[in-house]
C-alpha cells in the first residue's frame, strides 16, 4: 500500500492512553552500512514503513555506547550512541523524521545496571572510599568467604561476584558484567535522572523502562526465601533456571523504590507530552506491583505487562481474571500489553498458532483496556528462527543450551524482500542468520496482497484509531470460559462496543447483552448470529457497536 506521511504531531499530554507503540530492535530492523548490523540510520530509512502501519509510536532497543556482552543492555556510556549504529547526530535526525512523519519516539533506559566498562564502575572498584565507592552493590563476603546473601541471577547462578581489587562482592542481577546500581545512594539517583533529561533535551517522546522493579535492593541483604515447587512460574525465566526457586522478597520490589518512581515522574512533567513505562519482570506479586507504579498521576504513567508474554496460551477464564484482578487493584492504573518481544519466544510458534489464530489474538489484544505494544516483524507473522548453536550470540541461551535456547530466534533480522539471501535487511552476512522461512513473509511481499497479514494488522489498527472506545473506555467483562470471553468497551459520548474471542479450534456461542447492536463487518471474521446469540466458529472473532 502506499505509504502517506501523517501531519506532524499534535500536542497531547494523553497520547500514550491507548497509544499503539512499535518496538524496533537496532540491531536486526534495517542495515545501512554493510557491516551486517542493523543502525540508526537504518531505522529513519524505514520509518516510512512503520508510519504506515498507523501507530502511534516507536520504541527502540538500546543503542548506547556498550560492549554488547547483553547487546545493549549493558551500557558504557549513557550519553552516547554507540559507534555500530551511528551517532548522536543520526539519533537526532532519527527522531525529526520520526516527528515529521507523526510518529513519537521513545528509548529504551536500562537504569537498574551498567556494564562493568563504565567509568562509574571503574572508580567504585578502585577503592572504598573513593567518590563512587557507594555508586553499585558492595558487600563483604560470609566469615566463610562465600557471597553475603542467597540472592540468584537472572542469567544463572550467584547474583554475586568477588571483585580482587577491592576484596567484597558486587551484586549483578544479570550477567557478572553487568553490576548493580546503589539506588540507596542519592548521588546515583541524582545522576541517572540527569542521564534522561539529557534525552528529553534531544527530542524523545518518552521512555521504556527496563527492569523497573530491580532498581532498589534490600538494604540489610536478607536472604530469600524458598518458593515451593507449584508456584514456580515461568514466565520470567525458563524452568531450567533455579531464578524460579526462589521467592524474590529482597533482592527488588522494594518500597523505597516508590520515592525514586517520584522523583522521575516529576522530572517527566516538567516536560511536555512526555510517556512511561516500566517492564515489571516479576511474575510472583506483578499485578499489585503494576497497580503501585501506576497508581495516581506521580508515578510511571504505565507498566509494561508479562501476562500474554508467557508459554501459557491466552484462555477466556485467565484472560478474565487478569482484567478484573488488574482493575481490582488498580481501578485508575495503566497496562501496556504485548503478545511478543526480543526477550521471548514469537508467539505463533510459542502458542503454535496459524494464521486465524494469529488474527483472533491479535484482535483481542487490539480491543484490550490498556496500550499495545508490537514487536518487529509480529506484524508478518514471523515465527520464531532456529539458530544453530554455532551462530548463537545470546549468552543466556549458551547458559542453559539445549533446554533453552536463549533468545535470538525472536532477534533474526527483519526480512523486507522475498528475493536474496539476506532479505534485504543487509548486503553482508547479518548478526544473526535471516531466517530462510521468513522470506515468503516478507514485508514486499505482503504489501501487494490484500489479504496479507500485514494488511490486515493495518486494518486493525485504523479500527481502534478510529474508536475512542477501544483507546480509552472502560472494560467489562460479560462471559468467561476457558475457551472464550466476551467483554464490553464504554466510554462518554461514543458508542460502546461489544467484544467477544473464541480461542480454540472449536465452536463456540455467546450471548449479546441487550440493547440493539451492529455487527462490525469487515475485518476477515465471519461469525454467525441469531438475535442475541452469537456463534464463533474457531479462532472467529465477534465485535459490535451498539
Amino acid at each position: 500500500m502506499p505509504v502517506e506521511e501523517h501531519a506532524r504531531l499534535k500536542p497531547d499530554a494523553d497520547w500514550w492512553r491507548g497509544a499503539v507503540i512499535y518496538q524496533i530492535y537496532p540491531r536486526s530492523f534495517q542495515d545501512s552500512n554493510g557491516d551486517g548490523i542493523g543502525d540508526l540510520s537504518g531505522i529513519i530509512h524505514r520509518l516510512p514503513y512503520v508510519a504506515s502501519l498507523g501507530v502511534d509510536a516507536i520504541w527502540i532497543s538500546p543503542f548506547f555506547t556498550s560492549p554488547m556482552l547483553d547487546f545493549g543492555y549493558d551500557v558504557s556510556d549513557y550519553r552516547n550512541v554507540d559507534p555500530m549504529f551511528g551517532t548522536l547526530g543520526d539519533f537526532d535526525a532519527l527522531v525529526e523524521r520520526a516527528h515529521e512523519l507523526g510518529l513519537r519516539v521513545m528509548i529504551d533506559l536500562v537504569l537498574s545496571h551498567t556494564s562493568m566498562d563504565h567509568v562509574w564502575f571503574q572508580e567504585s572498584r578502585s577503592s572504598r572510599d573513593n567518590p563512587k565507592a557507594n555508586w553499585y552493590v558492595w558487600a563483604d563476603p560470609r566469615p566463610d568467604g562465600t557471597p553475603p546473601n542467597n540472592w540468584l541471577s537472572i542469567f544463572g547462578g550467584s547474583a554475586w561476584q568477588w571483585d580482587g581489587e577491592r576484596r567484597q562482592y558486587y551484586l549483578h542481577n544479570f550477567l557478572v558484567q553487568q553490576p548493580d546500581l546503589n539506588f540507596h545512594e542519592p548521588q546515583v539517583q541524582d545522576e541517572v535522572l540527569d542521564v534522561a533529561r539529557f534525552w528529553l533535551d534531544r527530542g524523545v517522546d518518552g521512555f521504556r523502562l527496563d527492569t523497573i522493579n530491580f532498581y532498589v535492593h534490600d538494604d540489610e541483604l536478607r536472604d530469600n526465601p524458598a518458593l515451593e515447587e507449584g508456584s514456580r512460574n515461568a514466565s520470567i525465566a525458563p524452568d531450567v533456571n533455579p531464578y524460579n526457586y526462589q521467592n524474590h522478597l529482597y533482592d527488588k520490589n522494594q518500597p523505597e523504590n516508590l520515592v525514586f518512581l517520584e522523583r522521575f515522574r516529576a522530572l517527566m512533567d516538567s516536560f511536555t507530552d512526555i510517556a512511561v513505562v516500566g517492564e515489571v519482570g516479576e511474575a510472583q506479586i506483578g499485578l499489585q506491583i503494576v497497580a503501585d507504579y501506576t497508581r495516581g498521576d506521580d508515578r510511571v504513567h504505565m507498566c509494561y505487562a508479562f501476562d500474554f508474554l508467557g508459554p501459557d496460551r491466552v484462555n477466556g477464564t485467565r484472560a478474565a481474571r487478569v482484567l478484573r484482578d488488574f482493575d481490582a487493584v488498580a481501578p485508575d492504573g495503566w497496562q501496556c500489553y504485548a503478545l511478543s518481544n526480543h526477550d521471548t519466544v514469537r508467539m505463533p510458534s510459542r502458542w503454535n498458532l496459524e494464521d486465524k489464530g494469529i488474527r483472533a489474538h491479535v484482535a483481542f489484544l487490539f480491543c484490550l483496556k490498556g496500550s499495545v505494544c508490537l514487536y518487529q516483524g509480529e506484524e508478518l507473522g514471523l515465527t520464531e528462527a532456529y539458530v544453530p548453536y554455532e551462530d548463537l550470540q545470546d549468552p543466556y541461551g549458551k547458559a542453559f543450551w539445549p533446554k533453552f535456547k536463549g533468545r535470538d530466534g525472536s532477534r533474526t533480522p527483519m526480512p523486507w524482500v522475498a528475493d536474496g539471501p539476506q532479505g534485504g535487511f543487509s548486503d553482508h552476512k547479518p548478526w544473526l542468520p535471516m531466517a530462510m522461512e521468513h522470506l515468503p513473509k516478507a514485508v514486499a511481499r505482503q504489501d501487494e496482497d490484500s489479504e496479507s497479514l500485514l494488511n490486515w494488522y493495518r486494518d486493525i489498527i485504523a479500527l481502534r484509531r478510529m474508536r475512542p472506545v477501544l483507546q480509552k473506555g472502560t472494560i467489562e467483562v460479560i462471559e468467561a470460559t476457558d475457551a472464550v470471553i466476551s467483554f464490553v468497551r464504554r466510554l462518554d459520548g461514543h458508542a460502546p462496543m461489544f467484544c467477544a474471542f473464541n480461542f480454540t479450534g472449536g465452536s463456540h456461542q455467546v450471548t449479546l447483552p441487550r440493547g440493539e447492536w451492529a455487527w462490525l463487518e469487515g475485518l476477515g471474521f465471519f461469525p454467525q448470529r441469531q438475535g442475541r446469540t452469537v456463534t464463533l466458529p474457531p479462532y472467529q472473532v465477534f465485535l459490535a457497536e451498539g
